[in-house]
């Protein structure tokens, strides 16, 4: 009776297997699932590293509150988060550390699927959620190096530097504008494929100049014209994209 049961308690948990959760233990190896939070709570968090609430970081890995607390358990224990309870968590020196990593990776991968295997922009984000867990520094290095030592990704964000310092750019969300406002167009709120597609279908590209002619109150859509062309942004869409006001 008691080997049928230790036999039973020895089956390898569905998705990983004993030896992979020791070694991972031991060698004190994030998960992917591990990853992605720590870079949710850094995206969430902005430049301030002010305190991310568990519901914000349910509604941002689209997952349930209980599920967010035991995950800010494990990350707290291995000293990635602060947890203050009731208000929130924040990365510690070593979590934001580890996000800035993860976040590097992810947008040098999105240059070399642009770049270099011919992706649309739109497609890049996916792909690179799977490939920036690869763990070896010495790829991404050389990555970095083939690629020319790119600042920026293909949706207009900084790129971090090996070192985690990441360049911070003067921006405002296109709602935020008025008209006669101009400026360059440099960065998407949204890298969802259906917003930049939309985007496409706009002929709008990053390094575009952009005037805005008239805002519309009731719907807070924008008339705006580039160089050779004028269009129409929904309020919904003028959320989502950054420009450069010119200084005055």
């Amino acid at each position: 009776m008691n080997e049928t049961i230790l036999y039973i308690e020895l089956i390898p948990p569905k998705g990983w297997n004993l030896f992979e959760r020791y070694f991972l233990y031991i060698y004190n190896i994030l998960t992917p699932a591990e990853e992605n939070y720590l870079k949710a709570i850094y995206h969430l968090s902005g430049v301030s590293n002010a305190l991310v609430t568990t519901n914000a970081i349910a509604d941002q890995m689209d997952t349930k509150p209980s599920s967010v607390t035991d995950m800010v358990k494990k990350l707290a224990d291995k000293g990635l988060i602060n947890h203050k309870k009731y208000q929130g968590v924040a990365l510690t020196d070593s979590g934001k550390k580890i996000a800035l990593s993860i976040v590097r990776k992810h947008r040098l991968w999105e240059v070399f699927l642009l770049e270099k295997l011919n992706f649309a922009w739109d497609e890049v984000h996916e792909v690179a959620e799977q490939l920036e867990h690869v763990q070896s520094d010495k790829l991404i290095e050389k990555l970095d190096q083939h690629l020319g030592f790119p600042r920026f990704d293909p949706h207009g964000d900084p790129i971090p530097s090996r070192s985690g310092k990441i360049l911070q750019v003067e921006k405002v969300l296109l709602s935020n504008c008025n008209a006669e406002d101009k400026g360059i167009f440099v960065g998407v709120n949204s890298s969802s494929a259906e917003f930049l597609q939309y985007l496409d279908k706009l002929k709008l590209v990053l390094g575009d100049r952009i005037e805005i002619l008239f805002k519309e109150s009731f719907d807070d859509s924008f008339q705006i014209a580039t160089k050779d062309k004028s269009v129409t942004i929904s309020g919904k869409a003028a959320k989502n994209i950054y420009i450069q006001k010119d200084e005055l």
